[in-house]
């Protein structure tokens, strides 16, 4: 037992001597002490003040969101917003305290990533068929609805992919097979409230719930939506041996890589006239990330071709040399916290460790704070010096982690 504390020991000191890792493990502190609750985007509905009128308008929720979202400073102090734990950044917290631990031995990560985990399960969508994960947690007013959507109403195949992602790792690393068993569950909310179709192309599924609601397909499709879709379909069917969700999430990548443009990237929707974001960076991030997982998954090369023109052009048009995030193929600004991230997480997962560092580099020059703190975006002139909590901080944390847990493995293979 001694030696095994030794080894453990010494394990963590290497770990914590690489910069790396350091610099995780300061910013999962930073969430940590803060419970891992905070400002999101697009949350300026949760102001306190906006709440206590006696009449709800869409016109001033509108002003109110989007007024708060677009400021060069933060205004949600001054609104009373209030600050929550979001779905899709527990579970991002989650993985990136497993990858910790496995990389340090420290229990104290362990213990965070199953508090994380038992949280998502206790607040998942229990009217969707099988697990599904919870929305933003705040309202949201977009120009199609004359009131506000309520918080956790929705549950989109985003969210329920890095829960899913979340369970099964946890499973593994924490030794608990029902995390495995829940997860599993969530093949049904894919093909049911999520209208899995098949069509000519292959494969199709909604975003959300509330977009089908268990009826008909209905356009528009948003195609790094399908594309985690996909992904998760392929982990659980890697990891519970079911051919059949394989072949499913298969003919979601064949939907999605048929929608690949001449250039190389991925407009936002199907059809792109549908949405005001084109080829943005995060987004397209997503795709790859997922046809790079059914590569590892598979062994195929199905949609080697598809990866190929996909990376040089999220290398070359998304991404500046020196590792700073552009924001989209015609726009340079805003650089931000999330675009970054998922191009480490990308770059790590396509092998290519040096420009994945190269984009660590330029994120801790131009967006860290210290601290383990990331600022939110940097403009043309002026830099967002505040924090969304999933926004930059989980992301982050598990972008440092993924490319931590890669480098140790090529040490370990060398």
């Amino acid at each position: 037992m001694n030696a095994t504390r030794t080894t453990e020991r010494r394990r963590d000191e290497s770990a914590s001597s690489d910069p790396i890792v350091r610099r995780c493990r300061e910013t999962l502190a930073y969430a940590r002490e803060r419970d891992y609750t905070g400002w999101d985007y697009a949350d300026g509905l949760s102001s306190v003040y906006l709440q206590r009128l006696p009449f709800e308008s869409k016109l001033l929720n509108l002003a109110v969101q989007e007024g708060i979202k677009r400021a060069p400073i933060n205004l949600r102090p001054y609104f009373e917003v209030e600050q929550r734990r979001n779905y899709k950044g527990a579970a991002l917290f989650a993985m990136a305290n497993l990858d910790i631990y496995t990389l340090t031995g420290d229990e104290t990560y362990a213990r965070e990533a199953q508090n994380l985990v038992e949280w998502l399960l206790a607040e998942d969508n229990d009217w969707c068929r099988g697990f599904c994960g919870g929305g933003h947690r705040h309202p949201l007013q977009d120009l199609s609805s004359e009131t506000a959507s309520t918080p956790g109403e929705v549950s989109g195949v985003v969210s329920t992919t890095y829960a899913v992602q979340a369970l099964l790792q946890a499973a593994d690393a924490l030794e608990e097979p029902t995390y495995a068993r829940v997860a599993r569950t969530a093949t049904e909310f894919v093909f049911e409230d999520l209208d899995y179709t098949e069509f000519d192309e292959g494969a199709r599924i909604n975003y959300t719930a509330e977009n089908g609601g268990g009826n008909e397909v209905s356009e528009p499709y948003t195609l790094n939506a399908n594309a985690l879709g996909a992904r998760l379909l392929l982990e659980l069917g890697a990891y519970f041996d079911e051919p059949r969700w394989c072949e499913a999430g298969e003919a979601i990548l064949d939907y999605v890589a048929s929608k690949q443009t001449a250039t190389g990237g991925w407009m936002y929707t199907d059809p792109p006239t549908a949405s005001h974001l084109s080829m943005d960076n995060f987004h397209n991030g997503f795709i790859l990330e997922s046809l790079l997982r059914y590569q590892e998954l598979t062994g195929s090369s199905r949609f080697d071709a598809t990866i190929e023109r996909g990376l040089s052009f999220y290398r070359e048009e998304l991404f500046e040399d020196d590792g700073a995030s552009n924001w989209d193929e015609s726009s340079v600004y805003p650089r931000d916290t999330h675009a970054a991230a998922q191009g480490i997480i990308t770059f790590t997962e396509a092998g290519d460790l040096e420009f994945a560092r190269r984009i660590i580099d330029w994120a801790t020059d131009a967006l860290y704070a210290g601290d383990g703190q990331f600022y939110y975006q940097q403009r043309r002139f002026y830099t967002k010096r505040f924090t969304l909590m999933r926004w930059c901080q989980a992301w982050m944390a598990y972008a440092l982690s993924t490319y931590a847990r890669a480098c140790d493995g090529e040490s370990e293979t060398v």
